[in-house]
Formats: structure tokens, C-alpha cells, sequence
């Protein structure tokens, strides 16, 4: 159940979740994974929910592969806003989105040690397999994968 509305990331929003990240992501830093990029160049399918007063409570970085792949790239909800179906809206967003332009599939990945990561991508019907080397040498990561119908 949504707290808010979906809409269309703006680079304003990208700014705004890497200076809040400590509320999305922990401890960890991953300000180098959202790229500009992501939403100059990609930003109809990425996109953010905003709670009543304005605030985003999650978002969805992605795009579509010339293989017609909505890739998810980064997929977050506010630790005060998580276990509400937020990730599930926005992974159907996204969905829609991506059959929009053309993907056949769906595919995201994670760290093996992202042990809630993997429990929701197979919660919402994706296949997670362990690829060694996925992101380099000794890198193994947990691909998801899931056709679209």
C-alpha cells in the first residue's frame, strides 16, 4: 500500500537520497552508484514515491538493455517506510514502464551477503542465481531474473 504518489525521478531527487542514503542504505556508501546518468539519460524508467508532504520514501533507478532488459539498478525504501509494499509498487511501476519500451524481462542483482535483498526478489517471482565473477574477478553477485509475460 502506497504512502504517496509515483513519479518520474528528477536529478533534484537523485541529490536528495545520496545526502539522506544513511536512511535508505545504512551504513554502507553507495553514493558512487547513482549516477547522474541514471535519470538525464535513463529517467523514464527511474523513478521515486513521495509521502504526503513531499518526501521520498523510495525509489527505483533503472532502464531498459538494447536486449530489451528492464534492469533494476537500485531499488530502496526508507527504513521507516519498509514492510508497507513499497518495493512491490515500484518494481510494478517499473515493470509497466519497461514493457513500455519494449523489455521482455526483468533482471537486477545484489551482493550474496544482501540476504533481505534476496529474500524480496523471490518474494516478487524472480529466479536468484549466484554468478561467480559477476562484477570482476572474485566478485560473485546474485543475479534475479524474471520474464516478462
Amino acid at each position: 500500500m502506497s504512502t504517496g504518489s509515483i513519479t518520474r525521478a528528477t536529478i533534484g531527487d537523485l541529490h536528495a537520497v545520496v545526502a539522506d542514503q544513511q536512511a535508505f542504505w545504512g551504513e554502507r556508501d553507495v553514493s558512487h552508484l547513482h549516477h547522474p546518468m541514471l535519470v538525464h539519460e535513463f529517467g523514464s524508467t527511474s523513478v521515486v514515491i513521495r509521502d504526503e508532504d513531499g518526501r521520498i520514501t523510495a525509489y527505483l533507478l533503472g532502464f531498459v538493455t538494447v536486449e530489451h532488459v528492464g534492469y533494476a539498478h537500485l531499488v530502496a525504501v526508507r527504513d521507516s517506510q519498509r514492510e508497507r509494499g513499497l518495493g512491490r509498487e515500484l518494481y510494478k511501476h517499473f515493470e509497466e514502464l519497461a514493457r513500455g519500451h519494449g523489455a521482455t524481462r526483468l533482471k537486477a542483482y545484489t551482493r550474496p551477503s544482501n540476504t533481505a535483498s534476496i529474500a524480496f526478489h523471490r518474494a516478487i517471482g524472480m529466479t536468484a542465481t549466484a554468478v561467480p565473477d559477476y562484477a570482476g574477478p572474485g566478485e560473485t553477485r546474485v543475479v534475479f531474473g524474471r520474464e516478462l509475460e
